[in-house]
Order: C-alpha cells, then structure tokens, then sequence
C-alpha cells in the first residue's frame, strides 16, 4: 500500500537539500513533490494524497508564511527510511506552529480546531511515526484507506471496520511501544590548509675578478738584443682578455615532514532509557449472585 510522508520545513532552501537526500537514497523523484506556493489547490491536492483536512490547511497555512512542503509517496517498506530523511533539524514541528498561529488569530479551515482537536478521518498524524521516538514530526498518511486507523507511536490500536451500536459504550485499550533509530550528526570539523610563504635568505660567495691594466714606461738606453724582437719595428698585436665570476643561484625543494590526516570510527552501546504507557481496565461486577445479595467477585481484566 502507498503511504504519503509528509513534513514542514522553515525554507525552500532546506527542502531542496531534503529532496537531494531522497533522490540519493535512490527515493523515486517521481513521487516526490515540493510545495513552496500556496496555491488555491494547494488543500485539494493535499487532501488528495490523503493528508487530513485539518492538516492540508495547517501545510498550506506554513507554505504561505514562508515555508516549504515536501511530500513524498512511497511503499509500506519505504516509510522508516524516508522518515530517517526527513526528520532534519530544519523541519518545522506542525503542532506548534498552529498553536502559534492560533496565538496571532488564525483559525484554520472553517473553523477547524487542527490536528490538536477534531480527530482525522484518516490515519492520525503522530500514530503512523515509526523508527523513532524523535521522529514525530514527519506525516505519515495512507492512500486510498480513510477509514482505517493503525499506529504503533501514539497507542491508537486497528480501528473496528464496524461503527459501534449508539448503545455501546467504548473504551479504547491502547498500549505504547518504544522504538529507537538513530541518526548522524555533526561533532565539528578539522579543516588542514596548507599555503606558501617566502623568507628572505642570505648566502655569501667569493668572486674572482680579473683586470688588464695597461702601463706605458719610458726606457732609456740602446736597443739589447734578446729583450725585443730581432725588428723592434715589427708590427705586433697583444690581446688579453679580463675575465671575472658571477654568483649562480639555484633552488631545491626537499620535504621536511608531512601532515597526516585520518579519520577513524568506533561503535559504542548506549542504553535508552524512556517511559511507555499502557491502558488498564478494572471491571468490578457488583450485581448479586443468584438472588443471595451476596456481591461478586471483582473481575479484573487487563
């Protein structure tokens, strides 16, 4: 059986990161619907995905102040993880926000009560909550199936397909069950950067330099042979070239030590400690006991 899932979220920002979770989740895009514009049909469209009246008026009232309604259609099998989903710090706890409303003046459809007072027709909102006791808040509304009534979070039992004789007087014996889910949440985060900063450095080197000078001397005194040519009026040429150093840079980059980082996990057991309720019924049968006027014993039923 298909089952609408419905839940509030304060913008249409949250939503569509709500959306992107479904579709990862490998949830059908084809039934997922978004809400952001509170349109005249908005209710209609609402009651038809078997959202109760009192509830469709409460979503479109919150679509119209800002909000945006996902609702999501999908199988029996589905409904926990899509709850999981859903139920994000961004969701809006509808009951809360009627009764703020309310403070401000507004009276819902027809004058309504909302999901607080007149009981729905189809499945009560916080009955069909499954996984987790903080999960509540997401909708939970069956197809195609107005007249009957299941729950597990709330402690309303199957409802009779039979309507009572106007005689009888009924009292609901209800009993609650704890279920425990569990979800990811954040803790912080280590963010690592690394970047690039320069130094000044300074290194010193011995350069050699060369320098021709040249002198011109007078000499007194005869020509002696052995000291210039045989020609001393032969034409010659004398090159001598300076040479000198410069200072050649060159870098290399070495590591020095490395960051490491690493992310590890573990499991612990946590006990959940909670309260459940259970209805109780004492039939006491105080009519006499054949004629004798003696009072019967109590009959206890539980």
């Amino acid at each position: 059986m298909l089952k609408t899932v419905t839940c509030l979220y304060q913008d249409q920002q949250k939503a569509a990161v709500i959306v992107s979770r479904l579709d990862e989740a490998g949830i059908s895009r084809s039934g997922i619907d978004v809400y952001s514009d509170a349109s005249d049909d908005l209710i209609d469209d609402l009651e038809d995905a078997g959202v109760p009246q009192s509830d469709a008026s409460a979503y479109a009232e919150g679509v119209r102040r800002g909000g945006a309604l996902v609702a999501v259609e999908c199988d029996d099998d589905e409904v926990d993880r899509v709850i999981v989903i859903l139920d994000d710090d961004g969701v809006l706890d509808l009951d809360e926000q009627q009764a703020s409303w309310r403070s401000e003046g507004w009276q819902g459809p027809d004058g309504l009560t909302g999901s607080s007072g007149m009981p729905r027709t189809d499945m009560d909102a916080d009955d069909d909550v499954t996984g987790s006791p903080d999960m509540t808040r997401a909708r939970t509304n069956t197809l195609g199936s107005s007249d009957t009534a299941t729950g597990t979070g709330s402690g309303l039992g199957a409802a009779s397909a039979d309507t009572p004789s106007e005689r009888d007087e009924v009292i609901p014996i209800a009993e609650e069950e704890l279920h425990v889910g569990k979800r990811e949440v954040g803790h912080g985060r280590v963010r690592i950067q690394s970047r690039v900063v320069e130094r000044p450095v300074q290194e010193q080197v011995n350069l050699r330099e060369e320098r021709v000078e040249v002198e011109r001397r007078p000499v007194s005194g005869d020509y002696r042979e052995g000291t210039l040519s045989s020609d001393p009026f032969q034409e010659r040429t004398i090159e001598v070239e300076e040479r000198g150093e410069e200072a050649v840079v060159s870098k290399e980059a070495r590591v020095t030590e490395e960051v490491v980082v690493r992310k590890e996990a573990e499991t612990r057991t946590e006990t959940i400690s909670d309260t459940v309720r259970k209805t109780e019924v004492d039939v006491e049968d105080e009519r006499n006991v054949r004629g004798t006027g003696t009072t019967g014993s109590p009959d206890r039923t539980h």
